[in-house]
């Protein structure tokens, strides 16, 4: 079985716009804060904000306080106008094609144009913009409605920005025919119309679709429609959960899965059923998959893996510098990156139940267990650094308090109570200190343990080491944007956006890819980094090919970034055996 996602599922614009700004609306506006109705139409992210004491106001009460965000569908003017009149803050989350939907009915009403509405009578923002049109709105949802309007002189004729574009193409066919005179504006949002054509595109290349999002939502329940018009199987769903109610043996005997997703539908969601997907598939399929796939889950949520990729990378970096005393600093990088990835999981995860609910549901079963092994691991990378010297003891301890100290409160709140009280807080602070840690276990333990003075060749081999780190964290970062917006971290990849943080990515590998065949080409490191530049090689093209749609979110893909580091150890200790 072969899974697609359609490259434009999910939040479109509008609605992660009105997500984040709600989101951000607590930390910068009088409190309480209310949505004037369901701020989108997807019961998750509804849950969500009711979970952070963001609750939606149904009627506008003769007074009130606090702060309320219009949603993203509009509201009629006189709705916000009577909000302010109510004493609240009032902050537009209208999403902006709506607002050009609406500037375009309000413009002609005040010229005495009559204005068509094509759309379902009942959505709100369909109810938003007949309060721009006054008494001369009229809402059309099939041809029969259309056809029974009386004629105007004047008239325009608009669409709900989630509209079935074949259905709107009809209507702009009638009105050349029937009302040259009628001036028609193509007011479907870009995103629908990209959506519904690629849903149509995605249903005739797999055989079955499922298409992920709230059952009230009406550019879903089109999504849903589109695909059963060409025949192939189509479900409609929440959640992973409501999978269960489709005939496994439908979907295992599928070759080919396309998955859709309606604009109010977060990425957890859709990565939650991918992976349910992704399992279902493997457990029907040969035992080998089965047991390969099970233990490539079991080391990537156990942080084993990456572990090893620690004790690799170090390996590699030592032997790049010729140093022969190996194994207890090799040894030494595996344990303490053990220690501090489990801890930073059972310390901060929050953001794990919407980028990863299986490791989240997994630290909770096995809280215990984890906690005793990242605190023997932490212990034993310890008493082996002490072997080797007060210095290299002292360096990893403080590491590793930093380390433990990333989430929890540095100042008591009776003496600061700021946004920067913890050192998550500060903006990008995760990818930079999981870089510099690493660097500083892999490259500058070694020679500052065993070496008064620190060549420079080792400082740029420390650059080089923090540098593909830092890559490989801000690559997770951007898998986890919407997980992490939620819980209020500030990545590196939420401040630059998805496509400016994979274009510094990329620039990054390029110059890391440069910097070691520079350093071997002038006999700075061994001959070994001509090798060694195969790990960001491969790095690179597992980004273009996330960046295409060709490896999705999944077990696989987060396997295939940590498996670099293996690769470093791995070509290092052959070029050992060869005696290069």
């Amino acid at each position: 079985m072969k899974i697609l996602i359609a490259k434009t599922s999910g939040f479109c614009m509008g609605v992660r716009r009105a997500v984040e700004m709600v989101l951000d609306a607590p930390d910068q506006n009088t409190n309480p804060i209310f949505t004037f109705g369901p701020l989108i139409h997807n019961p998750q992210v509804l849950s969500l904000l009711k979970s952070k004491d963001i609750n939606v106001l149904d009627e506008i009460p003769c007074r009130g306080s606090g702060t309320v965000l219009i949603r993203a569908h509009g509201v009629p003017p006189t709705t916000k106008e009577n909000l302010k009149q109510a004493n609240f803050n009032v902050i537009d989350a209208t999403c902006p094609r709506v607002i050009k939907v609406q500037t375009i009915i309000r413009k002609h009403a005040k010229k005495g144009f009559a204005a068509i509405i094509i759309g379902d009578k009942d959505h709100p923002e369909v109810i938003g913009l007949l309060g721009y049109a006054g008494e001369k709105g009229f809402v059309v949802g099939s041809m029969s409605e259309l056809e029974a309007l009386p004629d105007f002189d004047n008239a325009i004729v608009v669409a709900q920005t989630t509209q079935n574009t074949e259905f709107f193409d009809s209507v702009k066919t009638w009105a050349a025919t029937r009302h040259p005179h009628y001036k028609v504006f193509n007011t479907i949002c870009d995103s629908t119309t990209r959506r519904q054509a690629e849903v149509k595109r995605l249903a005739e290349s797999v055989d079955a679709v499922i298409v992920v999002g709230g059952r009230n939502s009406g550019n879903t329940r089109r999504l849903a429609e589109i695909a059963r018009e060409t025949g192939k199987p189509a479900y409609h769903i929440e959640t992973e959960e409501d999978l269960d109610d489709i005939d496994t043996d439908t979907l295992v005997a599928a070759r080919h899965i396309g998955i859709t997703a309606g604009a109010s539908t977060p990425n957890w969601i859709i990565k939650k059923v991918y992976r349910t997907l992704e399992a279902l598939q493997v457990k029907r399929g040969q035992k080998w998959r089965r047991i390969w796939f099970g233990l490539q889950r079991a080391l990537l949520l156990t942080n084993i893996y990456v572990s090893l990729g620690a004790g690799c990378l170090s390996y590699a970096s030592l032997k790049l510098q010729g140093f022969r005393q190996l194994f207890p600093y090799v040894l030494i990088s595996m344990l303490y990156v053990q220690s501090m990835h489990i801890l930073a999981h059972l310390t901060g995860s929050k953001a794990d139940q919407y980028n990863d609910p299986e490791r989240a549901n997994f630290y909770r079963k096995y809280y215990i267990l984890l906690t005793v092994l990242a605190l023997a691991a932490g212990s034993a990378g310890l008493v082996i650094a002490f072997t080797l010297g007060l210095f290299p003891f002292i360096l990893l301890l403080v590491l590793s308090l930093l380390g433990l100290s990333y989430n929890q409160r540095l100042v008591p709140n009776r003496f600061f109570s700021g946004k920067y009280s913890r050192l998550r807080d500060i903006p990008g602070s995760k990818t930079f200190m999981i870089a510099v840690a690493w660097g500083i276990v892999a490259a500058l333990l070694p020679p500052l343990s065993l070496s008064a003075e620190t060549p420079a060749t080792t400082l740029l081999i420390f650059l080089w080491v923090a540098g593909i780190v830092f890559v490989r964290t801000a690559f997770f970062d951007i898998l986890d944007m919407q997980g992490d917006r939620i819980v209020g971290k500030e990545t590196i990849a939420i401040l630059l956006g998805e496509k400016r943080s994979l274009r510094l990515l990329k620039i990054l590998l390029l110059i890391l890819i440069a910097a070691l065949l520079l350093l071997s080409a002038f006999h700075l490191v061994s001959y070994l980094g001509f090798v060694l530049v195969a790990g960001p090689i491969t790095l690179l093209f597992l980004l273009a090919a996330y960046e295409r749609g060709l490896l999705l979110p999944s077990v696989k893909l987060e396997f295939l970034v940590e498996t670099n580091f293996i690769l470093a150890g791995v070509i290092a200790f052959l070029w050992s055996l060869l005696g290069l």
